[in-house]
């Protein structure tokens, strides 16, 4: 009897975390081999609908943090949607996963060049798509992102950094610079596409200077345009300035609608 009660309770449990990111929408999902992916749908119609590709997308993300981003995009006939790969750090085999999503969502009928929005550790999930399609981009946004693969995807978790990468530890610190995103930005400078972050200056998870600010700085050495707000005695938190900010709905509004 109290295996049956528990097993119910887990049962239960995994349908509200499933169910958690859905917040107040109804989404459109559907399953891309092992993945599952969802798509807020806003009220438009015909080709070349604008979206923004959100990520990470796991059980609990997105969440009612990201209400007040995404009121205003399906406002303005935005969609947002993302692919679920689970923890995974911008490896060969995940960005391939991402375009498949991408050709999926194209053949659905939306926007060949979706606005980016990668938040904590989605940022390099997105980050590393994204210099790898870089004519398939119409912006990158990020709260707080991570960005740079020597930064918090080797302090934190590192076993999951590895099996996405199918690696030991010896074998992956070889060829990590050749899959780290911060070295290969040329071509999304090259392919005029602009950057819209918001990071914290006490962020002490995903520290400002490793990941924003050195992108930043090399983005627009490269001649890209790349602007960061720097939000100061805030650290990695669920606060208005990263989740209710002006400059950033503006910059996906704006970029989506071409």
């Amino acid at each position: 009897m109290i295996k049956s009660i528990f097993l119910l309770v887990s049962v239960l449990a995994c349908i509200h975390i499933a169910q958690a990111h859905r917040l107040a929408f109804k989404p459109v999902e559907f399953a891309l081999g092992q993945s599952n992916c969802f798509v807020l749908e806003a009220n438009t119609t015909g080709e070349a609908k604008p979206w923004v590709w959100y990520a990470p997308t796991l059980p609990r993300h997105p969440d009612k943090s990201h209400t007040w981003y995404i009121e205003r995009l399906l406002a303005k006939r935005i969609s947002l949607a993302g692919c679920d790969q689970g923890e995974v750090r911008g490896s060969p085999k995940s960005v391939e996963v991402f375009t498949k999503f991408y050709q999926e969502m194209c053949r659905r009928g939306y926007s060949k060049k979706p606005v980016l929005l990668g938040q904590s550790r989605g940022g390099l999930m997105m980050l590393s798509w994204a210099v790898r399609n870089p004519k398939r981009v119409g912006g990158f946004a990020g709260i707080y992102p991570v960005l740079n693969l020597r930064s918090w995807p080797m302090k934190r978790n590192l076993s999951l950094t590895l099996a996405d990468f199918g690696m030991d530890q010896d074998a992956f610190s070889h060829v990590m610079e050749q899959h780290n995103p911060i070295n290969h930005l040329a071509g999304l400078a090259q392919a005029k596409v602009p950057m819209c972050i918001v990071h914290g200056d006490s962020d002490r998870v995903v520290p400002l200077e490793d990941n924003s600010a050195i992108v930043a700085d090399r983005y627009r050495k490269l001649g890209g345009d790349a602007k960061v707000e720097v939000v100061p005695g805030k650290g990695h938190q669920v606060v208005g300035e990263f989740f209710k900010s002006a400059k950033l709905i503006q910059f996906m509004l704006e970029r989506s609608a071409r």
